[in-house]
């Protein structure tokens, strides 16, 4: 059942892209009930096994069902471009109570058997409770399985948006949407999704807020119903190789010709990356590595773009193929 969203000339204006910490919390608790997703994120998966086993996320998955919506009010929409996870888990706090119960009911009935739970009835009974009670099991998924990886997922975001703000100036925003997921269709100014749940929004120049996500690929979410901000997640590129680790011999002719530390950054960069993030997984000074990025991006090997507080690095053709050897 598609969704379509009418876009006017004011929506054109209004459209961002936007990190969410909070949004990719709730996604790793998805993607542990989820067989569907577990491929590409195996190395995640192993990492993160004896954590995961020590979460009781039951009472979270419920509000999770496989086919039914999620409550709205567990995943507002950023308020920044650059929102942190504490800034997030506040809005999940002052949430209204009554809605938050309406919300509640609606996806609970869409697990069998859940509205008859004794927890989830006193839930309803007690909304404030519920709301106490999962925003506390966000915290422990944000600080035990996201947090520390999150350095890493937050250059993969960063460059996404880099990429994508990149194709939106070179080709508008009709060619962009299709881009980003085979779920996504342009025409005449709608934009088609496939979901679950059929909906029918005209913007009204509230614009589109795009989010690039680690964890929900192959498909794209998204908040559409009035009267939040609509908001669409998809899944960011490069995350096949997000796992991966640098290769563990850099190519000897590799470092022949660009010496031992670049040649070391420039294979690392299978994905774009920041210095911050490279110097953390080669275990080299910022400042060394920066230097290096520096060189390599002057002699045409990379290319740098700037997001927020963060340059994020990429490889172009000519350091491509050097570093594959291609």
């Amino acid at each position: 059942m598609p969704t379509r969203l009418h876009f006017d000339e004011d929506d054109y204006l209004n459209c961002r892209f936007a990190v969410s910490p909070l949004w990719e919390t709730q996604e790793a608790a998805r993607t542990l009930k989820r067989p569907d997703r577990r491929a590409y994120l195996r190395p995640w998966l192993r990492r993160n096994r004896e954590r995961a086993a020590a979460l009781d996320l039951t009472p979270l998955w419920l509000l999770m069902p496989l086919h039914g919506p999620t409550p709205g009010w567990l995943c507002p929409p950023p308020n920044g471009p650059a929102a942190t996870f504490e800034q997030e888990i506040a809005a999940v706090r002052a949430a209204d109570p009554d809605s938050v119960r309406a919300d509640a009911v609606r996806s609970l009935s869409a697990t069998p058997g859940a509205l008859d739970a004794a927890r989830e009835r006193a839930w309803l009974g007690h909304p404030d409770r519920m709301i106490r009670d999962l925003s506390g099991l966000l915290e422990q998924v944000w600080h035990h399985l996201v947090e520390p990886d999150w350095p890493r997922l937050h250059a993969l975001l960063e460059a996404d948006i880099a990429f994508r703000s990149r194709r939106l100036a070179e080709h508008g925003l009709g060619e962009l949407l299709p881009e980003i997921s085979a779920g996504c269709a342009w025409h005449a100014g709608t934009l088609t999704v496939a979901a679950r749940a059929e909906h029918e929004r005209h913007l009204h120049g509230q614009g589109l807020v795009l989010m690039p996500s680690v964890f929900i690929w192959p498909k794209v979410i998204g908040t559409f119903e009035p009267p939040r901000q609509p908001t669409l997640a998809y899944p960011a590129r490069g995350i096949v190789h997000l796992w991966s680790e640098p290769a563990e011999r850099t190519p000897d002719t590799l470092v022949r010709l660009l010496g031992r530390g670049r040649a070391a950054v420039l294979a690392a960069l299978d994905t774009p990356a920041s210095t911050t993030s490279l110097a953390r997984r080669l275990e080299l000074a910022p400042s060394s590595v920066s230097s290096h990025l520096t060189v390599l991006r002057e002699a045409g090997l990379l290319t740098s773009r700037r997001y927020g507080r963060h340059v994020v690095y990429e490889r172009t053709s000519l350091g491509g193929a050097l570093a594959t050897g291609g």
